[in-house]
């Protein structure tokens, strides 16, 4: 029998040995491989949004997934996410965005719901995929949005601590005002991880685990812990 490949796209290639490690654990019968460009999320900034010109980069690089034997494909960063769902449509093969089976959990979760980012064009499409799907689930939702000023370009120039503490600080602060948080970059995942349970006065959500648990019960893979 033929085995299931699933092609991942990233804008960053710090999330190649998070996802390998998440496939690894959770999809252990599922090929993968990878596509990287970190270009895409620096044009974003230096031109303030997402543009047509990127857009269309994103869909040639689903393409090219698709035609290197991807079954599937999953990309794995939000700022590009309206340009993954205007690719999905003209692909041969399923297509998901990172941050779906997040928002999809988090708007079952509570009504008021925390988005928070290191880059203002994640942060916005995040928030309005969370409206989106709340509307799909039927579900009113009040959004609480808090950008980490900083964090983004301290992680770009090496410094990883830096960012870290930025975002956890913002995570601590947010967490007291909402019901659960959403992480609108899978980047800041890991930030997550050193704080304490007094800490993390709700639920907070990472995009990364969460689509890989959705990907097993696509493939009809039983659960694992990673």
């Amino acid at each position: 029998m033929k085995r299931t490949t699933l092609g991942l796209v990233h804008t960053s290639a710090t999330l190649v040995p998070v996802f390998a490690q998440l496939c690894k654990a959770k999809l252990p019968d599922v090929d993968t491989f990878n596509i990287v460009d970190d270009s895409l999320v620096r044009a974003i900034g230096a031109k303030g949004a997402l543009t047509a010109d990127i857009a269309r980069r994103v869909g040639s690089y689903i393409t090219s997934a698709e035609a290197g034997g991807a079954d599937y494909v999953l990309v794995t960063c939000s700022s590009i996410g309206p340009a993954v769902e205007a690719s999905a449509p003209f692909a041969g093969v399923p297509v998901l965005r990172v941050d779906q089976p997040m928002v999809d959990q988090a708007v079952r979760m509570g009504r008021k719901v925390g988005v928070i980012a290191t880059l203002p064009t994640t942060l916005h499409p995040t928030a309005d995929l969370v409206r989106r799907r709340a509307l799909v689930a039927g579900r009113e939702v009040e959004l609480v949005s808090r950008l980490c000023e900083g964090a983004f370009e301290a992680l770009m120039n090496g410094n990883g601590a830096e960012h870290d503490a930025r975002v956890a600080t913002a995570l601590r602060e947010l967490s007291s005002q909402v019901d659960v948080v959403v992480l609108a970059q899978a980047s800041m995942a890991r930030v997550v991880e050193s704080l304490t349970e007094a800490e993390r006065r709700c639920p907070i959500l990472a995009s990364p685990p969460l689509a890989i648990d959705y990907l097993a019960s696509v493939f009809a893979i039983p659960s694992r812990t990673a």
